[in-house]
């Protein structure tokens, strides 16, 4: 059942990486590869379920966080060119 599961884990990832290849903006690519990466701490917390290391969850957590950071990163880079303004806040 778990295989079943990691199979369909990597099907979606492939389609995350053919949909960030062929994006027509740079939005939908920055989505795909947020997907991706969503996939990967997937695919980590099930292959730790299948090897009987549940300590590979605190890995996919981790793995997440850096995810969900850096997608936010590049996003607000793509839109105003730098990460140091303080974008919308008070002067």
């Amino acid at each position: 059942m778990f295989v079943a599961a990691m199979v369909g884990v990597l099907v979606t990832m492939f389609l995350a990486l053919v949909r960030a290849a062929l994006g027509p903006t740079v939005f939908d690519r920055i989505l795909a590869a947020n997907m991706f990466g969503t996939k990967t701490v997937l695919l980590i917390a099930v292959a730790g379920f299948l090897t009987e290391r549940p300590d590979w969850l605190d890995l996919a957590i981790v793995y997440a966080l850096v995810n969900f950071a850096g997608t936010i990163a590049v996003a607000k880079f793509c839109r105003f060119g730098n990460l140091a303004d303080d974008v919308g806040g008070a002067e």
